[in-house]
């Protein structure tokens, strides 16, 4: 019997943590490696994933040319804007090739105020992430893995949404 309600519990557990998970986002059984791919700010400077270390990062893959990107980002400049801070960062990486210029007139024309600029002109992180389609973003755990991702547009400041991301910032 108590085998029984151990084991009742435990599926119960597990389906409330199913249903906590957003439509279309996928987690991981166990976490994965994610490769330490490189890009550069707004500025020209250098960076690559490990510099987010100790930080959850939502990593987004876009283009401005992908036109469900473009719609999804003001809802990532507000979940920037809600739980953006030492624990935790929306990396926005665009992969277009025109480079930073294009990047930042886009950022103007729709009132990006919240996001940090990060282009790789070179779109070779898209393929080492296997993004094979726009957008897709990447759940990454303080320790560098991937513990989910979603491929295609969302909602990121909906209020399950945040919640969702919330559990795994604190």
């Amino acid at each position: 019997m108590k085998q029984t309600i151990l084991a009742f519990a435990a599926w119960l557990f597990s389906a409330m943590a199913a249903a906590a998970v957003p439509q279309g986002f996928a987690i991981h059984d166990t976490p994965q490696i994610v490769p330490n791919v490189r890009f550069v700010t707004r500025d020209g400077s250098r960076m690559d994933l490990e510099d987010f270390q100790g930080r959850v990062v939502l990593l987004n893959i876009w283009a401005t040319w992908c036109v469900p990107c473009r719609e999804e980002m003001p809802t990532l400049d507000a979940l920037q804007a809600e739980l953006g801070g030492p624990g935790f960062e929306v990396l926005a990486l665009s992969i277009d090739r025109a480079g930073a210029g294009v990047v930042q007139r886009f950022y103007d024309e729709i009132g990006i105020s919240k996001l940090k600029m990060y282009v790789d002109t070179t779109m070779l992180s898209a393929t080492a992430l296997r993004a094979f389609g726009l957008p897709t973003t990447l759940l990454i755990d303080r320790n560098g893995r991937e513990i989910g991702r979603l491929v295609g547009p969302a909602e990121w400041d909906d209020p399950e949404m945040i919640a969702f991301l919330r559990q795994y910032v604190k």
